[in-house]
């Protein structure tokens, strides 16, 4: 029973990563890519919740993320689906992570409520600390703070 399950478990890990185009930035934390059988996919970036584009850092969150990935080959690693459809994921532009590089430019919260993740965690304490990106303003709301 064993050898059936590890090669079907190394197929399902296959398939959940896939490589494609970023064809639109929509936020800080949500983009939209091309695969190469021309299917557009809207993906929320697993792990971390930039600031709404109304708010402080909103539009620089997404400035961040065009610059990181905007019109680039990624790897997108798919962790799952929110509840709006879009598929969760960590996106790769060679091999610097779009999800992490946002929290290490402080563009982003780690989302704790969705992800537990102490690598996310760690580098969002080390902006914070360093008072990089949002983390530079007196008082920086959350995003699901702002939402409600």
């Amino acid at each position: 029973m064993k050898l059936i399950f590890i090669p079907i478990l190394l197929l399902a890990l296959q398939l959940a990563v896939f490589k494609a185009k970023v064809i639109g930035v929509h936020d800080g934390d949500s983009i939209t890519v091309l695969t190469s059988d021309n299917k557009q996919i809207k993906v929320r970036l697993e792990g971390i919740d930039c600031p709404e584009l109304k708010q402080d850092f909103g539009q620089k969150a997404k400035q961040a993320t065009s610059a990181l990935c905007f019109g680039k080959d990624v790897r997108v690693q798919q962790t799952g689906k929110d509840r709006y459809g879009r598929t969760l994921a960590y996106v790769y532009v060679d091999n610097i992570c779009v999800n992490k590089e946002l929290l290490k430019q402080g563009m982003a919260w780690h989302f704790k409520k969705y992800n537990s993740d102490p690598e996310l965690a760690k580098l969002e304490a080390k902006a914070r600390s360093q008072k990089i990106g949002l983390w530079s303003q007196p008082n920086p709301v959350a995003p699901w703070e702002f939402r409600r």
